[in-house]
């Protein structure tokens, strides 16, 4: 009988502790959010200003990537490319939160719009090498060669290609010594040419042309997971999912993501004041902070990435590599612009020749990763070592 009662008691604290265990691995990153950014708020008031840094950026990274659970869910409901499509958006939509905030110091200090300057062009340089770089290199180091759909990238880097030469118009009148009007004239001029660019590729993505951005090559191992996959479609409907989300309609889902993006914004109020005081305090150039920042808006991103490459699914990382850089270009820019105007900042958009030469290359070498519709570990790697070499040309520029 007392044998028994201690299994039975065994038994009770074993799922106590796997419903905790559960509990910890659905949702530490909303508790570790939370808790970061409130903690960052009190460094912030007793005017600790590398830790309310340090934890305002741990506070948006860990609910950024709850928001990238959270539209990663959506995705799935809706599949390709409006998938893909939601994701890139959620993350950019952060990526535009920050950068305005940090613009807003612009009030106090007009350097910081450098800092936003290279945030824009920093984010397409980390989607495309760290993102895409590191995705292709596990990707490839699990199966050797994986496929997608080479119209896919053969769309993405015409855009890109595109967006970057648009962007060389106000740095060549800077060049030629215009006035700063004409430069701000041109630099809005660009802004709205690239939104009208942005609203034609999405109904190119998403309507006329959306078989592009869906795989079409598939490995034996895709095709295996997703024969395994239907066969116990049954199984898989009936067991239920503890996460909360899952149970979500699309309409909660989307609602869900605007609550943490607020929350976020609250996080990048401290990490933008309390980010340019570390900044000058540190002598950390604007390139490495737009980096910093490019990272941290970056990085849920980054982790769905590499899940997908790991699950053979690489038309998905392509999907979201690239156009995760597309819609930082095509959104990112115009509505930083059009904020700037509202707010009476100058923002043009005359990048400096290390920025616009970093973009370029960065452009061509994820052509050349991508183009054939395969890739390899060394394609991945290759994007790596581009990384860290702009990196440290950024320590020093």
């Amino acid at each position: 009988m007392e044998s028994s009662t201690s299994i039975e008691g065994d038994s009770s604290n074993n799922n106590h502790h796997s419903r905790l265990r559960d509990f910890i691995e659905d949702y530490w990153d909303i508790v570790v959010g939370i808790v970061s950014i409130i903690t960052a708020f009190y460094f912030h008031d007793n005017g600790l200003h590398l830790l309310a840094t340090f934890f305002a950026a741990v506070g948006i990274g860990a609910l950024s990537l709850s928001v990238s659970e959270i539209a990663e869910i959506l995705s799935e409901r809706l599949q390709e490319p409006y998938g893909s499509f939601v994701l890139t958006l959620s993350a950019v939509v952060v990526e535009i939160i920050l950068l305005y905030i940090i613009l807003l110091q612009a009030y106090t200090d007009p350097d910081v719009v450098k800092t936003v300057k290279g945030g824009i062009v920093s984010a397409v340089i980390v989607d495309l090498n760290v993102l895409l770089g590191l995705a292709v290199f596990l990707g490839g180091l699990k199966f050797t060669e994986q496929n997608h759909n080479k119209e896919t990238s053969s769309a993405y880097t015409t855009i890109l290609f595109v967006a970057a030469i648009a962007l060389l118009v106000p740095g060549l009148l800077n060049h030629v010594t215009h006035s700063n009007t004409t430069i701000e004239s041109a630099s809005k001029a660009i802004a709205v040419l690239l939104f009208l660019f942005y609203m034609t590729i999405l109904v190119f993505q998403t309507k006329t042309h959306a078989h592009f951005f869906k795989q079409t090559a598939k490995s034996r191992i895709f095709r295996l997971k997703r024969k395994m996959a239907k066969k116990n479609k049954e199984i898989a409907e009936d067991d239920d999912d503890d996460y909360i989300f899952e149970k979500f309609n699309n309409i909660a889902l989307i609602f869900s993501i605007f609550v943490f993006i607020a929350i976020i914004a609250l996080g990048a109020e401290v990490f933008a004041s309390e980010g340019i005081k570390v900044a000058r305090e540190y002598g950390i150039s604007a390139g490495i902070s737009g980096l910093i920042i490019a990272i941290v808006s970056v990085a849920p991103e980054i982790a769905t990435a590499i899940k997908a490459a790991k699950n053979d699914e690489i038309q998905r990382v392509v999907n979201i590599a690239m156009g995760a850089s597309t819609v930082s270009i095509l959104l990112t820019v115009p509505v930083l612009v059009f904020l700037a105007y509202i707010s009476d900042i100058r923002l043009t958009l005359d990048f400096n020749p290390l920025e616009i030469g970093a973009l370029i290359f960065t452009i061509m070498l994820a052509w050349k990763t991508t183009d054939d519709g395969e890739t390899n570990y060394f394609e991945g790697i290759s994007h790596l070592i581009f990384f860290c070499a702009f990196t440290i040309i950024a320590i020093y520029y």
